[in-house]
């Protein structure tokens, strides 16, 4: 299954619904956290439950500390005792991250750059754009190019076999289809060139194709052209006009990265602040202050190396503030059971009591 090509017309089908991608997006990102809410609850409830266990898992491992094989053995034990799993927290985040790889690549794609890439929303101007990217502009019939350009190929080509056309014909390893013929030369046409075997087609079909159709995205500027290849001999050809590349600063994806740090941070506050109990061990409360503080700083600070598309950013932003709004929906949650839970063991405790209470009662009529 193409999980690209899945998730492109999922944003697709949503970008219809809501009017616009970047609604898409956040939609896209809520109905996903959605699916993810009974997972969330376990991990939330286990953080609690490691809280309160952390003194004790303190006291088993001091013990034996000098007997490891033991250790472990105590604290399997210990863990089964009390239905606790201490990787379950790590269970949400394992499942977000092929999420968001798939979000990543489907918003890198040619496909989508060509169908939405240079679209808008809100502040963003370009949901394609990176921090620092190379300026080009798609679908103008010239590609900005750098001595160090590099190409590839859309999934499909419109092909012409004795003036008939046969659409959607695929394109085997589109990323590595689309070949530079010679030396880039500042103002002067590109030469591209592609294998006649690269188009899925019989031979027979081969040896009758005249031209081809092909979308071709630079994969320095993410800047796509629909190129025509006309057939020579053994191969495809085409030759597109340049313009020299120009470097631009994206300041709407600075001011999302900077977004995506708040609400991290914001995050991370909001999530140790539902989860303290008052047998936390204070040297675990405070790397999680220090993590909740660092975190952040070092998620910026590789966004800024990293091109991150502003699509993929504004996924990252609304997950975050789903998941503020989560932690404390849960939390409520979390304190209604243990309430609960609690009168529902004071009750049977005054069962107990009062049985034992009539017992006396009892056996001091009969003495």
């Amino acid at each position: 299954m193409d999980f690209v090509a899945l998730t492109i017309e999922i944003l697709n089908k949503l970008a219809h619904f809501a009017g616009s991608y970047g609604m898409a997006i956040i939609i896209f990102t809520i109905l996903m956290r959605l699916c993810l809410w009974h997972v969330n609850v376990s991990q939330q409830r286990s953080m609690k439950n490691m809280q309160n266990l952390t003194p004790k898992m303190k006291m088993i491992q001091e013990k034996y500390k000098n007997n490891p094989e033991q250790m472990q053995k105590k604290m399997m034990e210990f863990y089964k005792e009390h239905n606790f799993n201490p990787t379950a927290g790590c269970l949400p985040m394992l499942i977000q991250i092929p999420i968001f790889i798939m979000l990543y690549s489907a918003l890198m794609s040619p496909q989508f750059i060509q169908m939405a890439g240079n679209t808008n929303f809100l502040f963003i101007n370009r949901l394609d754009a990176t921090i620092k990217s190379n300026a080009g502009v798609s679908l103008d019939g010239k590609f900005s190019v750098s001595k160090n350009a590099q190409f590839q190929a859309g999934k499909s080509a419109i092909v012409y076999i004795d003036n008939e056309k046969i659409d959607n014909v695929k394109i085997q390893k589109p990323q590595k289809a689309i070949e530079i013929q010679g030396e880039i030369e500042k103002d002067k046409p590109i030469e591209l060139k592609m294998a006649l075997d690269s188009l899925n087609l019989s031979f027979s079909e081969l040896n009758k194709v005249q031209k081809a159709d092909v979308s071709v995205m630079n994969i320095m500027t993410k800047e796509t052209e629909n190129i025509t290849f006309n057939r020579m001999g053994d191969i495809l050809v085409a030759s597109v006009p340049t313009i020299p590349v120009q470097n631009a600063i994206h300041y709407d994806v600075i001011a999302l990265v900077a977004l995506f740090g708040l609400t991290i941070w914001l995050s991370q506050k909001v999530m140790m602040a539902t989860t303290q109990t008052k047998n936390q061990d204070p040297q675990q409360a405070a790397i999680q202050k220090s993590m909740g503080t660092i975190m952040p700083v070092m998620i910026i600070l590789t966004f800024v190396f990293i091109p991150i598309p502003a699509g993929a950013l504004l996924y990252l932003v609304t997950s975050n503030i789903f998941q503020i709004f989560q932690t404390i929906i849960i939390n409520k949650q979390l304190e209604f059971e243990d309430k609960k839970k609690e009168e529902e063991k004071n009750a049977q405790n005054n069962v107990i009591d009062a049985k034992v209470i009539d017992a006396k009662v009892v056996d001091n009529k009969n003495n």
